[in-house]
C-alpha cells in the first residue's frame, strides 16, 4: 500500500490528480490524507483527516510514503523505516504561502534522505520503482552521544 500525506493546512488537488492518473499503471492501494482536496479521485482512497492512531496504522503498513514537503512527514518516514517520495506544493500555483518547500525539498533531496518529484513523470518513474528503499532512517530517540553532549553541557 502506498499511503500518501498531504498536510493538514490546505488541499493538494495537484498531487491528488497526479497519483489518481497514475494509480491504473500500479498493482498497488493508494490510501491518501487529503484535508478538503476538492479534485474526487476514482483510483485514489482519500480520507479527510485521520485521528493519530489510524494515522500511525496506516503510516507503518505502508510500503511507501509520497507526501508534501512537510518536515514532520519526513521525519516519521525516517522514523518508520519507509521510502518516502516528497513532491512539494508551490505557492506560486496557490498551494502554499511561500516557497518553503520547495527549499526543503531541494536540501532533502541534496542530502541523499529522500526521492524528491516535482513533475507527474518524476512521480510516475518513481512510483513504477519496485525496489524503492529508505535513503535515511533515524530512530524514535536521540542517539546516546547526543543526549550525553546535551547532558555535559547542561552540567557544565
Amino acid at each position: 500500500m502506498i499511503f500518501v500525506v498531504t498536510g493538514t493546512q490546505l488541499p493538494f488537488d495537484r498531487l491528488i490528480r497526479m497519483l489518481d492518473e497514475i494509480a491504473p499503471l500500479l498493482d498497488e492501494e493508494i490510501v491518501a490524507q487529503v484535508n478538503g482536496c476538492r479534485y474526487l479521485p476514482r483510483y485514489v482512497n482519500t480520507i479527510d483527516i485521520l485521528p493519530p492512531d489510524e494515522f500511525d496504522w496506516l503510516f507503518s503498513r505502508a510500503r511507501l510514503i509520497v507526501a508534501h514537503a512537510g518536515i514532520g512527514t519526513i521525519i516519521s518516514a525516517m522514523e518508520y523505516h519507509k521510502p518516502v517520495i516528497i513532491f512539494p506544493r508551490i505557492a506560486a500555483l496557490g498551494e502554499h504561502r511561500n516557497e518553503h518547500q520547495l527549499a526543503t525539498a531541494a536540501k532533502m533531496k541534496e542530502a541523499g534522505w529522500v526521492y524528491v518529484a516535482t513533475e507527474k513523470d518524476e512521480l510516475q518513474s518513481l512510483l513504477l520503482k519496485p525496489d524503492l528503499r529508505p535513503l535515511c532512517s533515524i530512530g524514535k530517540t536521540a542517539s546516546e552521544s547526543l543526549i550525553e553532549s546535551i547532558t555535559d553541557f547542561i552540567e557544565h
